[in-house]
């Protein structure tokens, strides 16, 4: 019996194996380079994040609803590269690959948690942005630090307890097969296709999850950009319909980093080799946290000020310091 068989424990009519095995890059050659990426990536999302919180928390300016949500996305870009990074490195660098079951599920739900809310803050903005430009009267009105805590919050509530039901379903899953996990992480489908028993359940969140929390997310904020366009014909001065337009680059970029890779990759499905797949998915959830805070500190004009005004505050108390 081999020791991967000999962790399983027979839990009533459930069989839990006490370990899974994590498969990940074992195919793909050179992957120490990749490694090595990986950490300069997560270092720079680590740093890039923690700044726009910073600057964000510290300049009153900012204490908006708009940078409320810019804010929950630096926060949701920090936490998600930390629940995938570090344990990715000490996984497969360390060559750890062996991962306990609860560990497993606790992964699973850090990382889909963190990455739900990606895609819901990205979707809060884009309802930002079109209140503002479709009614630019009412917009103190509609939105307001408090409606925009209170929407954020309910995010977090609706992202957490939906992968918590996911969990919950895995959890009466039976795996008396393998348990080699062909993923990066603890991903759900790879999890719930080892099991011996139904899984038909598994199955149907696994294909639910990405229509509700990504294309259903990704096609209200198309339809909020067709609004906006419809709303920025009707302006009259060249100059008013440029401005207007520029408050939107940033957020259209960050949708465009955030969604293109994974509807690639979807589109594509089964033509793309498992190990193209695996490199594909993992840099669609690393690269937009290290990208998002060098987008906003670039293309947003309105943080661009914040940033100076931070270095010279800063500045100021070096030099008092000296003194």
């Amino acid at each position: 019996m081999s020791p991967l068989n000999s962790t399983f424990f027979i839990n009533a009519t459930i069989v839990r194996p006490e370990f899974f095995f994590i498969s990940g890059f074992s195919g793909i050659p050179h992957t120490k380079y990749y490694y090595v990426f990986l950490c300069f990536v997560y270092a720079l999302s680590l740093v890039g994040n923690t700044f726009v919180m910073l600057v964000i928390y510290t300049d009153h300016c900012l204490h908006s609803p708009k940078y409320i949500a810019v804010f929950n996305l630096a926060v949701t870009d920090l936490c998600v590269s930390t629940a995938l990074v570090p344990p990715l490195i000490d996984t497969f660098l360390f060559k750890s690959q062996l991962i306990s079951y609860e560990a497993c599920l606790t992964n699973l739900f850090f990382v889909f948690c963190f990455s739900t809310m990606q895609s819901f803050t990205l979707t809060v903005m884009s309802y930002d942005r079109c209140v503002a430009i479709c009614f630019p009267l009412r917009y103190n009105e509609i939105v307001t630090n408090k409606s925009m805590l209170i929407i954020t919050t309910t995010a977090w509530g609706f992202a957490a307890l939906s992968v918590l039901i996911a969990i919950g379903f895995i959890t009466r899953l039976s795996f008396c097969k393998s348990v080699v996990i062909n993923s990066y992480f603890c991903d759900h489908g790879p999890i719930f296709r080892l099991a011996c028993n139904d899984n038909t359940p598994s199955n149907v969140i696994g294909w639910t999850y990405p229509l509700v929390f990504h294309l259903f997310q990704l096609l209200f904020i198309i339809g909020t950009y067709i609004s906006i366009a419809r709303a920025l014909f009707k302006i009259a001065a060249a100059s008013d319909r440029l401005k207007a337009m520029q408050t939107c680059t940033s957020h259209l970029i960050l949708v465009g980093v955030f969604y293109l890779p994974i509807c690639v990759t979807f589109a594509l499905g089964s033509l793309i080799h498992q190990n193209a797949r695996i490199i594909n998915t993992s840099l669609a959830m690393v690269l937009p946290p290290m990208l998002n805070p060098m987008i906003y500190s670039l293309k947003t004009e309105e943080f661009t000020e914040s940033i100076k005004k931070f270095y010279r505050r800063n500045k100021i108390h070096i030099t008092v310091r000296k003194k």
